[in-house]
């Protein structure tokens, strides 16, 4: 498996995609997860909602919830974990990358070895 979500996450991302149908006979949305370059370690994480899969796409179904990852990203977040947290001081989904070699401390950005594009500041 590609990328998989904890409970909190798949629990998140249910009530947020039902959030999002505009109608009953829509067909289900789900999520496109990758890796851009950019960010303060040179990718980010990005994560989108859609219900249509591009042609290159690897499909993973997970709590009634379709994950897309786009074909180039796909190597970079092999074995990633989304999970959701929420607190006082920060709440979202954090990712937690098996690949990631440096991480920022904003949590969007990681560093991947020698592949990794120039970083860019961070926009906290």
């Amino acid at each position: 498996m590609t990328v998989s979500l904890t409970e909190k996450a798949a629990v998140r991302l249910n009530s947020f995609l039902q959030d999002t149908a505009t109608d009953k006979n829509e067909k289900p949305k789900g999520i496109r997860v990758s890796a851009k370059d950019g960010g303060c370690n040179g990718y980010e994480y990005a994560m989108s909602i859609t219900s249509k899969p591009q042609d290159d796409d690897l499909v993973v179904q997970q709590d009634d919830i379709t994950i897309y990852v786009d074909a180039k990203s796909a190597p970079l977040l092999q074995g990633m974990v989304i999970d959701f947290i929420e607190g006082m001081m920060e709440s979202g989904f954090k990712f937690t990358n098996p690949n990631a070699t440096d991480t920022c401390g904003c949590g969007k950005s990681f560093t991947a070895g020698d592949c990794t594009p120039n970083g860019v500041p961070c926009n906290q």
